[in-house]
């Protein structure tokens, strides 16, 4: 296992002092057998009531209260992890899934449901029939036609780093040709779940030590990808952005239905319309070269 910092920075900067709402934030990574979390603190200024809890999907969810009005909001987020994921992972399908298509069992696709749903309209049927042209043969290997989707994504789509807020809908990523990460994972859950199968889009961050991937010019960056619901396997990482199968090199945050529902970092303020100057994201991923102490773990 590698041993991963991350730092991820959130400036609000306004031009008179204003009154904040409360801020929900998202910035703790999840833990599972390949991602081990040592720590993870967040500090805010100004002071702020932090609370925790966790959302119907589980996800770790702060929420910031604050009392005195500022002209400058910073939400500092510090993690220490370690990170082993397969780099070629092996998928133990069930037998009665290895070819699509296939059934979910009732209470499989019971809980699945509106995962297994697509979330975008697309009544003239396009994604739907832009999904079923990587259908090779019927039947036909599942796990092929779920590679070939996802570099299906890439080859279609060319990427296009976004600062604005939002996330195209499916069918406009398909008619611009361009996209974010956000867009490209949104694109493959929906095409995915056209296809038939439960879908879900992860947030999270990228760690790219050789920086050869796409989407992060530096070592790291905040990122989004996809997961599906494979009986047998359970939940198959897909990042169409890089083509790769896999969660190696991700560190999920949160699992969500809807992009929107994984954005890092929410809130509002009450002030003059004007009142608003920019926010500025930083974000760092970085190898840990010091070992890790016991106290580490505290």
């Amino acid at each position: 296992m590698i041993a991963l910092t991350i730092r991820h920075r959130t400036t609000y900067l306004y031009h008179q002092p204003v009154k904040l709402g409360p801020h929900r934030m998202m910035l703790r990574p999840r833990e599972s057998r390949d991602l081990r979390l040592i720590s993870s603190d967040i500090t805010v200024t100004p002071a702020a009531t932090v609370n925790w809890a966790h959302d119907v999907f589980g996800n770790a969810i702060a929420t910031a209260s604050f009392a005195a009005m500022t002209d400058k909001l910073v939400i500092d987020s510090a993690v220490l992890l370690q990170l082993g994921g397969e780099p070629w992972p092996v998928f133990d399908i069930a037998g009665s899934a290895i070819h699509y298509p296939f059934r979910y069992a009732d209470d499989e696709w019971t809980d699945l449901g509106q995962l297994a749903v697509p979330q975008y309209e697309d009544p003239d049927g396009r994604l739907k029939k832009w999904a079923a042209g990587f259908v090779r043969s019927n039947p036909t290997d599942t796990l092929s036609l779920l590679k070939d989707l996802s570099a299906g994504v890439a080859e279609r789509i060319g990427y296009q780093s976004r600062e604005v807020e939002g996330t195209q809908a499916p069918l406009e990523t398909l008619d611009r040709g361009w996209g974010s990460c956000r867009d490209f994972a949104v694109l493959f859950v929906e095409a995915a779940r056209a296809l038939g199968f439960g879908a879900r889009i992860i947030s999270g961050y990228l760690y790219n030590p050789d920086r050869d991937l796409v989407g992060s010019d530096d070592s790291g960056s905040t990122h989004a990808w996809a997961e599906v619901y494979v009986p047998g396997a359970g939940w198959i990482t897909f990042d169409p952005t890089n083509r790769s199968m896999g969660g190696h090199n991700l560190i999920p945050v949160a699992v969500a239905r809807d992009i929107h529902q994984a954005t890092p970092v929410t809130g509002s303020f009450v002030g003059m319309t004007d009142s608003f100057r920019g926010m500025w994201v930083e974000v760092s991923v970085l190898a840990r070269t010091a070992p890790l102490r016991g106290g580490d773990a505290g």
